[in-house]
């Protein structure tokens, strides 16, 4: 018992290193100003897919204003989604993407505000139910979920951005640290945001639409 226990803190230890990582590139270093995807990906490693998940996620996701994020973010998260889908190792993205400059002070805000939901996350995560983020299946059924999460961030309509992301930030989170049961959280976050999204655009159209025939009528 106080072995397994031992091997799960070390794990722990190991595997949540992502607010760490954050926190030392982002306020520590000089990570140079603007910022790039390109420096990103440097600082994501062999963790790509599911760091980049959280990241690209995370300003649509939080409390705070973060307008012009959501549509270029978005298709970045959507073209990341479907390289996993086919079975990438590693993402492509092209040069106009990922040399793209992106204010620092900016990214700084939107990871100051996200560092504290990392850590608390970090704090529950461990290796289980791991085929969900290993196996091909698994893998699919997340880049598909978050395909569909971000081309709903990329609806220019108030309401389809914020739990989209947040479904991707919480199952990218479970796919770094091969954790199953948070990405299964995550998926669940996806359906629920989904629903919500259709419904609101549903709404829109119907209203669009009964507008238009009362303008019809004479």
């Amino acid at each position: 018992m106080q072995v397994a226990w031992f091997q799960h803190k070390i794990t722990v230890l190991i595997m949540a290193q992502l607010s760490k990582d954050l926190q030392r590139y982002f306020f520590e270093e000089s990570p140079g100003d603007p910022l790039t995807l390109a420096n990103v990906l440097r600082l994501a490693g062999e963790r790509t897919f599911g760091f980049l998940f959280v990241l690209l996620a995370l300003p649509s996701a939080l409390p705070v204003p973060a307008a012009g994020y959501a549509l270029p973010f978005g298709l970045v998260l959507f073209l990341l989604a479907v390289q996993l889908l086919i079975g990438s190792k590693s993402p492509w993205l092209p040069g106009w993407i990922i040399n793209r400059p992106i204010a620092l002070s900016r990214l700084q805000a939107f990871v100051k505000h996200g560092i504290p939901w990392i850590r608390r996350i970090e704090g529950l995560t461990k290796p289980r139910l791991t085929p969900l983020c290993s196996s091909g299946p698994g893998r699919a059924l997340i880049s598909c979920a978050v395909a569909l999460m971000a081309l709903f961030m990329m609806v220019p309509v108030p309401g389809t951005n914020t739990l989209p992301a947040i479904g991707i930030f919480v199952t990218g989170l479970g796919l770094l640290h091969d954790d199953g049961a948070i990405s299964l959280v995550g998926l669940a976050m996806c359906l629920i945001a989904a629903i919500f999204s259709v419904s609101i655009l549903y709404g829109l159209f119907m209203g669009g639409t009964l507008l238009f025939s009362l303008n019809g009528q004479p």
